[in-house]
This record gives C-alpha cells, sequence and structure tokens, in this order.
C-alpha cells in the first residue's frame, strides 16, 4: 500500500505534482469502475441476449440511488476529514473514519429492505416489460442482499483518497474488475446463472475490495485508521455528514428520476431495443463521466486541505488546472462518441437492429459531451470547500430544470430523437449554470467587505464560503 504523503505537503508541494499524484490514480480507478461495469454488460450481451441488456437498463434508477445513498454517507465523511487534516485535528479525522462506517451498515440495511419489499412493482415502474422483467429482477437481488458491502466499500475507498492514499484507493477498484472477470465467464457460462451469476460476479470482486480496504485501515502506519473510541455516531456529526454528502446525493437521485422518465419515453418511442441501446449508451458515457468524477475526487482532498488552512491562492490554483484537465478528458469523450461509435457498440453485441439503434443515439448524446467536464469540476470545487447548497443546487439545475423538461417536450416533436437530443441539450444548460454559480462565488470570495461598511457592498452570504 502507498504512503500517505506528509500532512503539510498537501499546503506546501506544487499543486500540479499534487493533483497528478492524487487525480491519476482517482481517475484510473474510476476508470475502471466504469470498466467493470461494460465488461460486466459485455458478458451479459453475448452470454443472455439483447433483452437482457435492455433490463440492465431497467436496474440504472435502483443502482443509481444505491450509489447515491452510499455518497452521502462517503462524501460528507471525506470532507470532512480532508478539512479537520487541514486543521491538523486527527482525532476528528478519525471519528469522520467511525461515522463512515457505522452510518454506511445502517443506511445500507434500510436501502435493501425497502426496494426488496417493493422490487417488483419498481421495476415496473422503471420500465421493465413483460419480456424484461424477469431479467432485472435476477439481477437486483444479490445486488440488494449483499449491499452493505458495497455501501462499507465505497465509504472506506473515498477516505483511502481524502488521507492522502490515491494508489490504494486504484488498487480496490482493479480488485473488482478482477472479480468480475474471474467469475463472470464461470457464472454465466459454465453454470448457467444467467443475470444472477453476472450480479454474483460483481458482488466477489467488491467483496475482495472490502477485505483489502480493511486490512489498510487495520495497518497501524496508516494515517486515520480503525481503532478504540471512534465508534460513536454524534449528531452533529451526523448533521454535517449529511449536508456535505446531500449534493451526490442528489445528483444520483436526479439521475434515478430521468433514467426512470428516460426508459418510459424510450418504451413509448422504441421499445426494448431503444432501452437497450441507452443501456450501452449510458455505459460509454459513464466510462469518460467516471474518468471526471476521478479527477475531482484527486482535487477533493487538495482543495479541502487548503481550504482548511486558508491558503486561497492554492485553493484556487488548483480548481483551474482541475478545470483545464476536465475539459481535455471530455473533449476526449466526446471525439470517440463521434468518430468510433460502431466499433465501440460492437462490443456489447452483435444483434444489427440494436447496434444501428445505438450507433444513432452515441452521435447524438455525445456530441455536447465538452460541456459536461467543467460542471463535475464545479460541483467538486463546491464540495470540497464545504459550500452544500450550491452544489446541491447546480446538481438539480441541471437534471430536473433542464434535463426532465426537455425528455417531456422533445419527444413530442422528434419522437425517438427527442429522447436522445434532451441529453446534450441538457448538458449544455447544466455548464451555462454551473459557470454564472461559479463566477458569483470568486466574486464573493475575493470581496472581503463587512456588514455595515458605507464604503463597499458585501457580497450575498449564500456565495460566501465560511471557513471551517
Amino acid at each position: 500500500m502507498d504512503n500517505a504523503p506528509a500532512a503539510n505537503e498537501m499546503g506546501t508541494k506544487s499543486i500540479g505534482r499534487l493533483l497528478l499524484s492524487f487525480s491519476i490514480p482517482a481517475i484510473l480507478g474510476m476508470v475502471i469502475v466504469a470498466l467493470n461495469q461494460i465488461i460486466s454488460s459485455i458478458y451479459i450481451g453475448h452470454g443472455v441476449g439483447p433483452l437482457a441488456l435492455a433490463a440492465m437498463a431497467v436496474t440504472f434508477p435502483v443502482i443509481n440511488l444505491l450509489v447515491g445513498f452510499s455518497q452521502l454517507i462517503a462524501v460528507g465523511c471525506a470532507t470532512l476529514c480532508s478539512i479537520e487534516l487541514g486543521k491538523k485535528n486527527i482525532e476528528k479525522a478519525h471519528r469522520m473514519l467511525g461515522h463512515s462506517v457505522l452510518l454506511e451498515i445502517l443506511v445500507s440495511a434500510i436501502f435493501s429492505y425497502a426496494f426488496w419489499v417493493v422490487l417488483d412493482p419498481v421495476l415496473v415502474f422503471f420500465g421493465a416489460s413483460a419480456e424484461t422483467l424477469d431479467y432485472a429482477r435476477e439481477y437486483m437481488v444479490p445486488l440488494l442482499v449483499t449491499s452493505p458491502i458495497v455501501f462499507v466499500m465505497i465509504g472506506l475507498n473515498f477516505f483511502t483518497r481524502a488521507t492522502g492514499y490515491p494508489k490504494t484507493a486504484m488498487v480496490t477498484a482493479l480488485m473488482t474488475t478482477v472479480g468480475i472477470v474471474v467469475f463472470s465467464p464461470l457464472f454465466i457460462y459454465e453454470w448457467g446463472w444467467g443475470m444472477k451469476g453476472a450480479a454474483l460476479a460483481v458482488v466477489s470482486g467488491q467483496l475482495i475490495s472490502l477485505i483489502w480496504l480493511c486490512v489498510h485501515f487495520l495497518r497501524p502506519g496508516t494515517l486515520v485508521r480503525f481503532r478504540r473510541g471512534i465508534w460513536k455516531l454524534t449528531a452533529s456529526f451526523v448533521k454535517d455528514i449529511v449536508a456535505i454528502g446531500m449534493a451526490p446525493f442528489l445528483i444520483n437521485f436526479c439521475a434515478c428520476i430521468v433514467v426512470i422518465i428516460i426508459n418510459r419515453a424510450l418504451m413509448e418511442n422504441g421499445g426494448d431495443l431503444a432501452i437497450g441501446a441507452f443501456g450501452i449508451v449510458n455505459r460509454l458515457l459513464m466510462l469518460f463521466a467516471l474518468g471526471l468524477i476521478g479527477l475531482g475526487q484527486g482535487m477533493q482532498p487538495i482543495i479541502g486541505f487548503n481550504f482548511g488552512a486558508r491558503d486561497k491562492a492554492r485553493v484556487r490554483k488548483a480548481l483551474w488546472y482541475g478545470m483545464a484537465a476536465g475539459t481535455s478528458i471530455a473533449l476526449a469523450g466526446m471525439l470517440c462518441f463521434l468518430l468510433c461509435p460502431r466499433l465501440m457498440v460492437l462490443m456489447f453485441t452483435d444483434h444489427e437492429p440494436l447496434v444501428e439503434i445505438t450507433v444513432h443515439a452515441m452521435m447524438i448524446t455525445g456530441c455536447m459531451f465538452i460541456f459536461v467536464g467543467p460542471g463535475i469540476i464545479t460541483g467538486t470545487y463546491f464540495q470540497a470547500i464545504g459550500m452544500a447548497k450550491l452544489a446541491s443546487l447546480m446538481s438539480t439545475t441541471r437534471q430536473m430544470i433542464c434535463l426532465v423538461p426537455a425528455l417531456l417536450v422533445f419527444p413530442l416533436f422528434w419522437g425517438l430523437d427527442g429522447v436522445w437530443w434532451s441529453i446534450p441539450f441538457s448538458d449544455v444548460m447544466g455548464f451555462v449554470v454551473a459557470a454564472v454559480l461559479l463566477f458569483l462565488t470568486l466574486r464573493a470570495e475575493d470581496n472581503d467587505c463587512q456588514k455595515g461598511d458605507p464604503e463597499c457592498t458585501p457580497p450575498p452570504e449564500f456565495f460566501k464560503p465560511k471557513p471551517m
């Protein structure tokens, strides 16, 4: 396992070098997560069939909610841990680790039971047809039963980055991949378990990753680790954790609603094959989107530490470096979607009608992807400096105010193409919202005017970051 940098390195080392050392492993880790999803879908597409791919798309809302609830805790705890490390408060940083594990277990138990009770009606509401419902149920049941594994694993993985172990986090994702690659052929092909086998292969990889992380946090030399005195929940800490983690939760919650609307619109305008096409497109879009999220995860502890240390110049420099890198990643994704969509789709299926629909969808949905990069980096910046309300506002505006109305209106005029065009439309509008909010926040940061000063006007409190 990699050694954590000395605490003062995040406050003194070159921002460029810090960003590379933290972001490259985080990006690779998130790309590996996306590849896990792609590899699993490839096995399903060739081993079970095109309807199984449509069933996978139906399960996306439940999985988005699963990730959302886990990140509600993980992001809040990891962000507060980074800020406390910047303030040299090691004891509180350890308390955040204990809160992460306890809250992830509690929330996962509630989540699993709630969806278990109403699984079939929920899947039908999310877009399952008579032909895809059995596939979707077969995939979801093992994931719900074992959800504490993935919840705790996600929470601990966020902590490895927040405490200066980005390579450990990357290896965690790689171990999940090993599990999927090793167990999927055995479970799906050899033992004939179908969708249940695909789900159990994912769970097997996540269990291996969780064991790896537990070993890391039990090591005496780990900066923040498991120890006595951290296994008690405190109401004030829980409140702060939820406030900061609300932004990524809302992103995933809104994504859940959006996918439900997309699936239902696709069913009305294109049927099961259109839903299957969206399943493939979503996996490929997420390959680059998760790379951007990985970049943000690499930025978060750097910005959080220096914000806690009140070094505005280093915070601002990390932001602009992240913007440049994020735009570059998004541009690379857009070029792939436009220049070689058929090659990418053929990895999943050789069912020609599904291939044709998916290639067409990819070229439309990816045509404005370059605007996604700055939006994700801006949201990460707001989270890292503790501005949970702004991060939540930005995420909900893009999806609920821009994308959902487009999904409801565009298909009335353009049918199936209207569903696809709503996605790039929301990418552009989300970028505009992010740019405006970031401009107002940076201007408020630079405004030192105080209330009651007759010679100047203080900035609105909503946009003024508060020292933590």
